[in-house]
């Protein structure tokens, strides 16, 4: 009869592993509220009684020009933040499953 293996004792890189997976979590956590936060403030700009302008079909009217222009170039840089956090939180929960499928491989 075969006996299974003992698991290793933990070393120090499996220090490390563990290290990098609370990094994880926390990476995780960080990009996902980064994420809500500017939804709601997109979701903000949306809103009819957080602008005092004309809100068209095609977004947001003022008498000013260049308040109009950096409104409009403040909303896509919040979407394309919005989307880079969410890449990083699918990144990091992709790296923490790889991490623990290690940890659990190696017991």
């Amino acid at each position: 009869m075969k006996q299974k293996p003992k698991p290793k004792p933990v070393s120090g890189n499996d220090n490390d592993v563990y290290a990098v997976g609370i990094s994880a979590f926390v990476t995780i956590a960080c990009a996902a509220t980064t994420a809500w936060l500017l939804q709601y403030t997109l979701n903000s700009f949306q809103d009819s009684r957080a602008m005092a302008g004309i809100i068209t079909d095609s977004g947001l009217v003022f008498d000013d020009k260049n308040t109009e222009r950096q409104l409009s170039q403040a909303t896509l840089a919040m979407k394309a933040t919005r989307d880079i956090a969410i890449a990083m939180a699918f990144g990091s929960t992709a790296v923490l499953g790889a991490i623990i499928y290690r940890v659990i491989k190696r017991s």
